[in-house]
């Protein structure tokens, strides 16, 4: 299934989009696609439902963030090899995490929104994890029934706040807008191929990041295992796995985002997000 929200931020209704592509509606037939919607079973109550019955839904409609209300973002960093190199980083023997804000979080075609005072805010292409079940201390073999599902995310940043304000990663990282995911969620059955998909970022439509996820230093099974021996995991939590080179921080000099600038970011199989660069206004 592929499974969207959609209306105005804060009245977002459900829906599904039909093999032909065609939005439809799932108001009435369940709540918003939430946290909550995975952890009463949702996916489980739309298995069986006729996509031909529903109702379609114009497609000029907003699209909001394909997963609502997640309990925790939990983000991965430098977990490709030349995004390393070109940060002038050093591989870690661990995966390195950090947290991003829920309140970061946003839709698919959305703004992004450049906070206050910065200055050097940054574009990384992500494959994003949705975690379908409670998981306590599970092993790398049992991580897959554990997961509903994937959709593109952009670990949005704002380098000067993430490397010069005390090197405390959170702060760069959760203004609001700087968790763009969707547009939709592609449930685990149909995306089982998720360690060797294609991802890409354009700005400004020159390509910036190309890559795939077969390049991870430590894979999707890894990651959720590996963080699982810290903290629980519940339905509707969200782990961003790492971004590959070709972000502004990586040339000379450093390229950032400004008002105006487009982006066309894209998972293969999980959908394309467009976005314009504002400037925050008080």
């Amino acid at each position: 299934m592929k499974l969207l929200n959609v209306g105005a931020q804060g009245h977002e209704t459900a829906a599904i989009l039909d093999k032909d592509g065609i939005i439809r509606s799932l108001d009435g037939v369940c709540e918003p696609i939430s946290a909550s919607f995975l952890a009463t079973d949702g996916l489980q109550r739309l298995s069986k439902i006729n996509l031909a019955d529903l109702p379609i839904i114009d497609p000029s409609i907003r699209l909001g963030a394909p997963l609502l209300n997640p309990g925790k973002i939990i983000a991965v960093g430098l977990n490709y090899d030349e995004h390393i190199k070109e940060t002038g980083s050093t591989q870690q023997q661990e995966p390195v995490l950090f947290t991003k804000a829920v309140s970061a979080l946003s839709g698919p075609f959305d703004a992004i929104e450049r906070p206050k005072n910065a200055t050097q805010v940054d574009w990384e292409i992500e494959l994003v994890v949705i975690i379908g079940k409670t998981a306590k201390y599970i092993t790398e073999d049992q991580v897959e029934a554990h997961i509903a599902g994937f959709c593109t995310g952009i670990d949005v940043s704002e380098r000067y706040f993430q490397k010069h304000r005390s090197g405390q990663w959170l702060k760069g990282k959760s203004a609001d807008t700087f968790a763009p995911i969707g547009p939709y969620l592609v449930t685990f059955d149909e995306f089982s191929h998720y360690q060797s998909c294609p991802l890409s970022l354009d700005v400004n439509g020159q390509r910036m990041q190309s890559s795939n996820t077969n390049k991870m230093i430590h894979t999707v099974k890894t990651l959720v295992s590996y963080i699982n021996q810290f903290m629980s995991l519940q339905a509707g939590d969200l782990i961003f796995t790492g971004t590959p080179e070709g972000v502004g921080l990586g040339f000379t000099p450093p390229v950032f985002l400004h008002q105006g600038d487009q982006i066309v970011a894209e998972v293969e199989g999980l959908g394309v997000q467009r976005h314009v660069v504002t400037d925050h206004t008080d």
